[in-house]
């Protein structure tokens, strides 16, 4: 049985740990089978073969892709290759693109007091990603997004306006999926670097939403 390709691929800001948080994405998805290529090398998103991937997951803050090679992943996307990133990966990436930030479906624009704990609640508790996940409480970035309305919401936290009191008891989401044509996105806030992954709760929701993006969930 030929096993799933994925690509990971990661850069930008050291902050975020990229290459060890591409790291642990590889680590997932071979645990489950798939052929996992990690790379630096932001070429690699517009690739010709690009579309042969069942799963792309930019683990890239900002950074520049020429635009026929991001027309080349977006029509991937487009024509089925899952889509999936956590915290800066989708949300901070590419951010000149317009392209894709629509299939990205969120734009990371603050995150109030920095490092701070929160609350995550599950919105879905029905949905495969999230189900047996109550809700619980996490410490690091909580991420104020501008996300697109069409996305279904697994997860939210509430800003509690202490550092930001005009937007006090703003629902914001934490966790959804989309698509963008027929590739499924997904994506999660959580991760602000790589060790957060370790933590149960986010480590099985980057699991579930890596899978469920991939067509293997």
């Amino acid at each position: 049985m030929t096993k799933r390709k994925a690509l990971v691929v990661y850069g930008g800001m050291e902050l975020h740990t990229p290459r060890e948080g591409a790291e642990v994405v590889r680590q997932v998805l071979e645990e489950h089978g798939f052929a996992v290529q990690v790379t630096d090398d932001y070429d690699a998103l517009g690739a010709d073969d690009v579309g042969s991937n069942a799963l792309v997951v930019p683990v890239i803050t900002d950074g520049v892709l020429e635009p026929e090679k991001m027309a080349r992943l977006i029509a991937a996307v487009q024509a089925g290759t899952g889509l999936a990133g956590y915290h800066m990966g989708l949300a901070t990436s590419f951010r000149a693109s317009v392209p894709f930030r629509y299939a990205a479906s969120c734009y990371w624009v603050s995150h109030p007091g920095n490092i701070i704990s929160y609350q995550v609640d599950v919105t879905r508790p029905d949905h495969p990603i999230m189900e047996g996940i109550e809700p619980f409480e996490h410490t690091s970035e909580q991420y104020y997004l501008n996300y697109d309305p069409a996305v279904e919401v697994l997860a939210t936290t509430t800003f509690s306006g202490e550092f930001h009191p005009w937007r006090r008891n703003v629902v914001m989401p934490v966790v959804f999926t989309t698509t963008h044509g027929e590739g499924r996105v997904f994506y999660s806030s959580l991760g602000h670097t790589a060790d957060e992954l370790e933590i149960p709760n986010l480590r099985l929701i980057l699991t579930r939403g890596l899978l469920w993006a991939a067509g293997a969930l």
